[in-house]
């Protein structure tokens, strides 16, 4: 141990480590000298904007704060442009929270127990029980008897789901349909859980038919099931009445087993479509969760989890340090999301979400009818406002609209920031692009009659 004097003030002469070399970026980090191996889009090291330290004299001359500004100005554009060509993910971005600026000089953070207020005295759980309440409405579950929190995004609401389906059920085995998002098979691998995958339709939705054979084959184990409330593809909402009954056919009576749906985007659209299956607690389901970042239009990542105050206290313990329970997969957690969901849910009330979401609907019909007219397989689902067609040739094309893409088969998903002129301006684009992709013969449109069925196939061999 050294015995030189400690000085508080004291300096290093270089607290700046040194730039890491190009060749290290390209290793896998095992130490093996292997190359890392880019498959998911461009590699962002090629353009991403440095840190660099100030100069001794910038408090004189400004030039970091001119650079800064500069950088975040041209930022600002490239943020417009690429909104303006978003179409494949869900998200909402209609949305003005001008009035919430005066809030954001605040570090706000909810962490611990939304109902039990921690010795931090700058949070928002006001807020956030408020927005609680309203999905308690919505959902039919009573105030006493229901819990839940905001989290940060909607794959910790299925992490939270799961995990709470697998403390009433330690020995439970996870069902759920194959094109499940990938963020309820991550929970399975996190929980070490026993998973079944269950196959499903040609429009996505889950095969209660092949569901009922894996449950009679694990019918000593409680079962523990995942219930999409709109799949990522194809916007399918699993059929949440059917399934209860296929497990109840099965001899899974509802102590035997926990129903989490999975509701991120439609979640909050289905209470208002004509004749969409109703997702209540006052049927045997365990937990339900929305993004808050998607239809809601909320401008950070957030999501919204309600379960049964009977099952959270298997998971919840008393923290000294917070003075409030701990229950919730985060610790910290965003106080500021809770605000901005409260702001909306007042402003647009259910009337609100109810035009919304008939647009949405009424310009996904238009966007799958004018695909099908161009002579382009699409498909919608009833349900959804998620239209699938043929994936686009030109990975240019793919990324300049943002489309998510899987297979032979790209989506929209018509928000209601999505304009028919939008809509128009991507229909143009893609017809013109598409003549230049199949003018001489050589390239056809891929056959999509697995994907989306040999009725909607629009093929060389289908149509």
């Amino acid at each position: 141990m050294s015995t030189e004097k400690f000085d508080p003030a004291a300096i290093l002469a270089e607290p700046v480590p040194a730039p890491v070399a190009q060749s290290d970026l390209n290793s896998t980090g095992n130490g093996d000298g292997g190359k890392r191996e880019l498959v998911l889009g461009r590699n962002v090291h090629t353009s991403c904007l440095a840190v660099t330290e100030p100069d001794a004299d910038d408090d004189v001359t400004g030039d970091k704060d001119a650079y800064m500004a500069g950088v975040l100005s041209r930022y600002r554009k490239t943020l417009l442009g690429r909104t303006k060509h978003h179409l494949g993910y869900p998200y909402n971005l209609d949305f003005d929270y001008g009035a919430l600026a005066q809030l954001h000089h605040f570090s706000i953070n909810n962490l611990g127990d939304p109902f039990i207020e921690s010795n931090y005295g700058v949070h928002s759980r006001q807020f956030e029980v408020g927005v609680l309440d309203w999905f308690a409405r919505l959902w039919e579950i009573e105030k006493d008897d229901y819990w839940g929190y905001i989290t940060n995004c909607g794959t910790e609401g299925n992490l939270h789901g799961i995990l709470v389906g697998r403390e009433v059920f330690p020995d439970g085995i996870l069902y759920a349909s194959r094109e499940s998002h990938y963020s309820v098979f991550k929970a399975a691998r996190m929980y070490r859980m026993d998973c079944v995958k269950v196959d499903t339709h040609v429009s996505g939705e889950i095969d209660c038919a092949d569901l009922k054979v894996k449950l009679l084959a694990n019918k000593d184990k409680p079962a523990i099931f995942n219930v999409n409330i709109g799949t990522t593809v194809k916007g399918a909402v699993d059929d949440l009445d059917l399934v209860i009954q296929t497990l109840e056919e099965c001899g899974f009576t509802q102590d035997r087993f926990y129903i989490h749906c999975d509701g991120a985007l439609f979640g909050l659209m289905m209470p208002f479509v004509k004749r969409a299956p109703k997702v209540s607690f006052k049927k045997p389901i365990g937990s339900v969760s929305v993004s808050g970042h998607k239809f809601v239009g909320c401008p950070m990542p957030c999501g919204v989890q309600i379960t049964r105050l009977q099952h959270v206290n298997a998971l919840s313990s008393n923290v000294e340090y917070l003075a409030s329970r701990d229950a919730t997969i985060m610790g910290s957690r965003n106080g500021h999301a809770p605000i901005f969901l409260w702001y909306t849910l007042n402003r647009k009330g259910y009337k609100g979400f109810q035009k919304e979401v008939q647009k949405c609907l009424r310009n996904a019909h238009y966007l799958k009818d004018r695909l099908q007219d161009a002579g382009i397989s699409a498909m919608l689902n009833e349900l959804s406002s998620t239209v699938v067609f043929e994936r686009p040739m030109d990975e240019e094309f793919v990324r300049r609209w943002q489309l998510a893409c899987e297979g032979n088969i790209a989506h929209v998903v018509v928000m209601p920031n999505v304009t028919i002129d939008k809509l128009e301006s991507f229909l143009d684009e893609l017809v013109e692009k598409r003549s230049t992709w199949y003018d001489d013969g050589k390239q056809v449109p891929p056959c999509v009659a697995r994907e989306i069925g040999s009725d909607r196939c629009l093929c060389g061999q289908h149509k």
